[in-house]
């Protein structure tokens, strides 16, 4: 059940079919509201359904969008297959397997906890500290970073020939690649060796004293305490978030990884959309594709359609007289050809819009493609494989 195109060098690519052929990690990017999550489990259900092999899409994205979608129920942290009758139901026989997951912030610390401490007696009392009950899952950069640890856990472990990561919304997603270089940088932080000072010496020097003093007032001892030796025990971990850092930054550069932004034309998702194709530039990761969603078809921008639409504008009383007498009156005929022809003008402006939206869009990606308003939404596998194919070639 090999995948075709797994281990073809990386090169230019012509649609997403070959661009995902040849590619192990597929990240899709982009603002809330827009489809990503959506256009994420159509582009793996295409790969597992055309492909072959074992394909997992693995969503970051705390709005639980996707289950529904796979017809999975209470799909967490572990992988599910999606059931190959889902696949039959929909009137597809898949070369391969579709998989999803669903990021669990806290069960993922608890992992990582257990996998990077120094012994077990010191995973338990870091487990055990109020502090990191409290707050592992909800501190800053806690499910950024997880995030990228578990797909770096994922794809090390090797069980998958493509996995496809919807992140968080475009802003967000910026953290999401930065996370694992700032969460080591916080645990070698001035501010991390004031709040820790006190528990690891008796002695305080003058720097700190005034920034302890004033947080025992406001927190109180046994709070500060309880920070102290949590981010203590944690920095027992730190050259294993600093190793594990490095090999995603490493990972994430990898020609077998790339990036692919989903954006509406819309002026503040598409705005959004340059925002972060700027940013991957910047951090020379991949590019692979811009999958631009709910894009106004092709007719609204052909110079024989609107010659059309204006002819009917222009005159919509002798049209009607024209057209056979069973349409209705004529009066009632014509009011609906000016309505028709004042409509299709209003959309070929929209068109020009996003003609142009999409041309300052298109400059880096290798491949861009854009799918059409459908006229329902998708709320299960057909419907999935539907937008598929869409955006596979």
């Amino acid at each position: 059940m090999a995948r075709t195109g797994k281990g073809r060098p990386s090169g230019p690519n012509h649609s997403i079919e070959q661009l995902l052929a040849s590619k192990e990690i597929a990240i899709f990017c982009g603002s809330g509201g827009v489809g990503k999550t959506t256009t994420a489990a159509a582009a793996a259900a295409m790969v597992a359904s055309r492909q072959g092999g074992k394909v997992l899409v693995l969503t970051v994205d705390p709005a639980r969008r996707l289950a529904s979608a796979l017809g999975l129920e209470g799909f967490g942290n572990v992988e599910k297959q999606v059931p190959r009758a889902t696949f039959e139901a929909a009137g597809v026989s898949p070369k391969g397997e579709l998989w999803a997951a669903m990021l669990d912030t806290k069960q993922s610390w608890d992992n990582l906890v257990r996998r990077h401490a120094p012994d077990e007696a010191t995973a338990r009392r870091i487990l055990e500290n109020p502090l990191y009950q409290n707050i592992s899952g909800r501190f800053v950069q806690s499910h950024d970073y997880i995030a990228m640890e578990r797909l770096y856990e994922i794809h090390t472990e090797g069980n998958y020939d493509l996995v496809v990561v919807d992140t968080p919304p475009t802003r967000n997603a910026i953290d999401f690649l930065e996370a694992p270089q700032r969460m080591a940088e916080f645990f070698s932080s001035r501010f991390l060796r004031m709040i820790t000072a006190p528990a690891r010496s008796r002695f305080m020097n003058l720097a700190t004293r005034p920034f302890y003093q004033v947080a025992d007032r406001i927190l109180g001892s046994q709070l500060l305490e309880d920070i102290a030796e949590f981010f203590i025990l944690f920095q027992t971990m730190y050259d294993g978030f600093v190793e594990r850092a490095d090999a995603v930054e490493r990972l994430l550069l990898d020609q077998r990884t790339t990036f692919l932004v989903v954006t509406t034309l819309e002026s503040a998702p598409a705005h959004e959309a340059q925002y972060f194709i700027g940013a991957l530039g910047e951090r020379s990761f991949h590019l692979g594709g811009l999958i631009l969603n709910k894009v106004l078809p092709p007719v609204f921008l052909d110079d024989a359609a609107r010659s059309t639409a204006e002819r009917l504008g222009e005159d919509p009383q002798a049209v009607a007289e024209a057209l056979p007498a069973e349409l209705g009156p004529t009066d009632q005929v014509a009011r609906v050809l000016t309505e028709v022809a004042e409509s299709y003008e209003r959309f070929h402006v929209m068109a020009q819009r996003e003609a142009e939206q999409r041309a300052e869009l298109a400059v880096d990606p290798e491949v861009t493609v854009t799918v059409p308003y459908f006229d329902s939404d998708i709320h299960d596998l057909a419907g999935l494989l539907r937008l598929g194919e869409a955006i596979w070639s």
